[in-house]
């Protein structure tokens, strides 16, 4: 008798322990994942019958829940949405949440793992759940003025502090209002995010880190500045064939720098006077002198070919790896195959104002509780040293010699030393070029990096280029931030 007693007792025992270890790892480790998971349509619904997390811009909530009096209990509310919108994203009642509100969801709806005591504490004492909110890095001075910089142009802008990797300022247009997305009127939501998918201006897609990447253009002539340097083969005065035209090895294509003349007097023309006055058969020379996987790898150094999350998950910028000269001839000068998203350029333009040292890229200050503990706070964290100080000193000076008597001429600032390089990229033979500007402010002490791009030319009938119209929003959002 007594040994079936034990043996019962062993496998209630041991039944006992498994429900335990299975509850455990489905409310501990496979919390997050289980609510993330679309299908769980009563996690979904749950969550907003709960108080959401307000996410905040210096302290003041740029997107906040309120009571409703419908069966949702609270609504999402976005102040000033158009401005925030490539920020915080939308939280839709029935789809898939975007932004900081898609990345961030378990958190602000209070089901992550970290926030599971305080659920715990909720049911005990009878208050309703509510979850943490987000502060984000975010300068309000900074988004309105790339904002009003960019105005009706198609594309984006980007301001990061060079020294952290803090994002101050990230604007896309064209874009939208996400508290027409947020509204409880299913069938107003379904029409007008509709009409959004439906615009061939495509104001979903978040332009600063995402969407149908453009090519760097000239932007990309630092890297290819480091990557010589980083050789020891070369300096700012090593000497590049100075030719009028191109015809790349074992093909038709021939390269002309912009103004469809030399680069300068003289039968040979330095590197840094390639990149200050922006020549492309230099570079396309140099590319080709160069070898292949040592290009790939400094692109890669300074976030090219790198999956990254601010948390929101950003496109990944792509500098292939090109084993054919002439290939490697037109990436060189930011073409071909190559592209970028504005993040990426900008820091480029950090990671060169910051003595080489590229800081990974973060949205978010810190993360708290409704208690107003700090689940997780944000501490700068380094993604490569890209470039010696030594180089990356040299690219600074060359960057700002580019704007002081150089083609970012428009970029410069009164009082004020300001590195930059413009880019005039093209895309198909008939299409509209891609403009941009990357550049670092005040140049003795940077602590603003900026990149803008602006697709389309410029818009309907325009093709300018990226001194004309990308290197003046640049420096209209360093102003603001230098005037604070």
């Amino acid at each position: 008798m007594n040994r079936e007693i034990k043996r019962v007792s062993s496998i209630v025992l041991a039944m006992f322990l498994a429900l335990l270890v299975a509850t455990s790892i489905l409310q501990v480790f496979q919390a997050d994942s289980l609510t993330a998971d679309a299908r769980n349509s009563r996690a979904r619904n749950d969550s907003y019958a709960q108080q959401r997390g307000a996410i905040l811009v210096a302290g003041q909530a740029v997107a906040q829940s309120v009571p409703s009096k419908d069966i949702y209990k609270f609504q999402r509310v976005y102040s000033n949405g158009p401005l925030y919108s490539a920020v915080t994203g939308f939280f839709p009642i029935d789809g898939q949440a975007t932004g900081l509100e898609g990345a961030l969801n378990d958190k602000l709806s209070g089901s992550s793992n970290s926030q599971f005591f305080d659920r715990v504490n909720a049911i005990l004492t009878g208050k309703n759940p509510q979850g943490a909110s987000v502060e984000t890095t975010i300068d309000p001075v900074a988004q309105q003025a790339a904002w009003d910089a960019l105005g009706s142009y198609q594309g984006a802008v980007v301001l990061l502090e060079p020294k952290t990797g803090r994002i101050l300022a990230m604007v896309s247009k064209p874009n939208y209002d996400p508290n027409v997305l947020a509204s409880h009127n299913t069938e107003a939501v379904n029409a007008a995010y509709k009409q959004l998918v439906d615009d061939p201006a495509q104001p979903l897609i978040d332009r600063a880190i995402g969407g149908d990447l453009n090519p760097p253009g000239s932007t990309f002539k630092p890297v290819m500045s480091a990557t010589a340097f980083g050789t020891g083969k070369y300096t700012k005065d090593s000497q590049l064939p100075n030719v009028s035209s191109l015809q790349l090895p074992g093909t038709s294509t021939v390269v002309k720098n912009d103004n469809f003349s030399t680069c300068g007097p003289g039968a040979t023309v330095s590197i840094a006077t390639a990149q200050i006055l922006s020549c492309n058969i230099p570079f396309a020379e140099l590319g080709m002198q160069l070898d292949a996987q040592t290009i790939h790898d400094q692109a890669n150094k300074f976030g090219f070919n790198q999956e990254l999350s601010i948390p929101i998950p950003v496109e990944k910028s792509v500098y292939p790896l090109y084993t054919d000269p002439a290939q490697r001839a037109q990436g060189s000068f930011g073409q071909l195959d190559d592209r970028a998203t504005p993040l990426q350029m900008a820091m480029v333009s950090a990671g060169i104002a910051n003595g080489g040292k590229v800081m990974y890229p973060n949205l978010v200050d810190s993360i708290r509780s409704a208690d107003l503990r700090t689940l997780e706070g944000f501490t700068p964290r380094t993604l490569d040293q890209a470039a010696t100080q030594q180089n990356a000193d040299t690219i600074k000076q060359m960057m700002v010699d580019g704007v002081d008597h150089g083609v970012a001429s428009n970029a410069r600032i009164d009082g004020v030393k300001v590195g930059g390089k413009t880019g005039t990229a093209q895309n198909g033979a008939n299409d509209p070029y891609t403009l941009w500007f990357t550049g670092f402010a005040p140049a003795d002490n940077p602590r603003f990096a900026v990149a803008v791009v602006v697709e389309n030319g410029g818009g309907q009938g325009q093709n300018g280029t990226g001194n004309s119209i990308a290197a003046p929003i640049a420096k209209k959002v360093l102003e603001a931030v230098l005037n604070k």
